[in-house]
């Protein structure tokens, strides 16, 4: 029978999960680093929404205070604004620092759009410098706002992600108008103010979001690639535990198709010998037992009868290999059943000082089942540990109840098993012995498997051998787990 493909390919599967594993594993790092550069560049954006938004009510706000105390009340006193005057500066400045007191401005100037110069400052040390004609202070002087980031700190490797360091600010420009004393309507540009603000601290504060937003990332692909691979590591135990199995049902398919075939073969060779078998002894005994037979006749004919009887016996154990009989299940006690071996064999034990060890007493273990093949499977499992032993030994025989079986061990002082014969010692005809047909530990398997349970040995060389039988409680019909 050829084996079947199918773990192959699903083994082939399972790598091509673990490759997708790994590669996906990837792919989320490397899709991770932009998402969080989106994250932290819409949180940037939000960020001088806000500070330009924030500048653009400052500028409302200096537009009217400058306009109302200062322009009008120093045209009117002195005739025209002369910022140079310290008089006229302390009055500007007074009015200025006083309506951005409450707000985080960093620097204003008023620029002079006629003289292109700024006329004033919160820093004294730029009074008189020429106007620098940008983007945004053309576009003031059309009567249009505008703000930039002005940016010291470097970026990695040009994606938009800022090294931590160097000053952030925003620059804003707002027009500088007139108003109608009358209507309240804005009037011409007559300037154009600049307010500078520190936005240092809160990019300090992006940049540990953004790179706390990557780790994050990192960390959550991480644990979603690990459970992943844990996934397909399972899923390949599990694989190989059914291609196991699988390989074992085939093996085990395999010995019960030569079992089968041989078992045939046995029945109709035993048949054959049984009868003339049967004659040959009967002939032997009638010649026994005549008035006239000779001594030595006699003894020869004792002989025939003993070989006759043990190769019967022999015929008789190929027959029950090759054709088991069906469990006749009734209510019984394993118990009784083992104490009733361990009394027929009382005399041989004597004889070979080998002791017995149990914990069966006060105990029944009922179950369903069949006594008498029970009994002949615990008989050969004795038989097999008492010719194990060489000298004095001891036997000690276990029962434990577990939740749907029970569990009975017989241990032994022997010789042991070696590890190349222990793989063996269920296969038919296979024995150690210069006796034996080799199908006493095949029949006993026959008959625990036919009760629904399993038999197995556990045995090392020179300290003894173990064999491990268990039955379930509530009889052939339930399947051990």
């Amino acid at each position: 029978m050829e084996s079947s493909p199918q773990p192959k390919l699903q083994g082939k599967q399972f790598r091509l999960v673990k490759f997708f594993a790994y590669a996906s594993f990837l792919v989320l790092i490397i899709f991770s680093f932009p998402f969080s550069v989106l994250i932290s560049q819409k949180a940037k954006d939000i960020l001088m929404e806000s500070h330009e938004n924030y500048a653009l009510l400052l500028g409302e706000n200096l537009n009217h205070q400058v306009f109302q105390n200062f322009v009008i009340p120093v045209t009117r006193r002195f005739g025209r604004i002369r910022l140079r005057e310290e008089r006229q500066y302390q009055w500007m400045d007074k009015i200025v620092r006083n309506t951005i007191h409450s707000f985080k401005v960093d620097l204003v100037n008023v620029y002079d759009i006629g003289k292109g110069v700024i006329a004033y400052s919160t820093n004294k040390e730029l009074l008189g410098r020429k106007v620098p004609l940008s983007l945004g202070y053309k576009k003031a002087v059309k009567g249009q706002h505008s703000s930039r980031l002005i940016s010291e700190a470097k970026e990695l490797w040009g994606l938009n992600i800022d090294l931590p360091g160097g000053e952030r600010k925003l620059r804003t420009f707002i027009p500088f108008r007139g108003m109608d004393l009358f209507s309240g309507e804005q009037g011409p540009v007559l300037g154009v103010f600049e307010i500078i603000q520190d936005l240092t601290e809160e990019y300090k504060s992006l940049e540990r979001f953004q790179y706390t937003v990557f780790a994050l990332s990192i960390v959550i692909m991480a644990l979603i690639f690990l459970a992943l691979l844990f996934i397909v590591h399972k899923a390949e135990r599990i694989l190989d535990e059914r291609a196991r199995k699988e390989r074992e049902l085939h093996s085990q398919l395999h010995q019960a198709e030569r079992l089968a075939a041989l078992g045939q073969m046995v029945a109709g060779i035993s048949h054959e010998i049984r009868n003339p078998l049967g004659i040959i002894r009967s002939t032997a005994e009638l010649l026994e037992s005549l008035p006239d037979a000779q001594e030595s006749q006699k003894r020869l004919c004792s002989v025939i009868i003993e070989e006759s009887t043990r190769l019967n016996n022999i015929i008789t154990e190929f027959l029950d290999f090759a054709r088991p009989r069906t469990p006749n299940i009734q209510d019984c006690s394993l118990t009784e059943i083992i104490k009733k071996n361990l009394n027929l064999l009382q005399l041989e034990l004597a004889k070979r000082a080998i002791s017995v060890k149990d914990n069966l007493d006060g105990r029944q273990l009922p179950l369903k089942a069949d006594p008498e093949l029970l009994y002949r499977a615990f008989l050969n499992i004795f038989i097999n540990s008492i010719h194990a032993i060489d000298g004095k030994g001891t036997i000690t025989v276990s029962g434990n109840e577990k939740k749907d079986y029970y569990e009975i061990r017989v241990t032994d002082t022997g010789k042991g098993i070696s590890p190349e014969h222990l793989s063996k010692v269920f296969d038919p005809f296979f024995t150690t012995k210069d006796k034996g047909t080799g199908l006493g530990l095949s029949i006993v398997r026959k008959i625990i498997e036919g009760h629904r349970g399993s038999i197995s040995v556990e045995s090392k060389e020179g300290m003894g051998t173990t064999v491990i039988v268990r039955l379930p409680r509530g009889g052939p019909s339930l399947h051990l787990g």
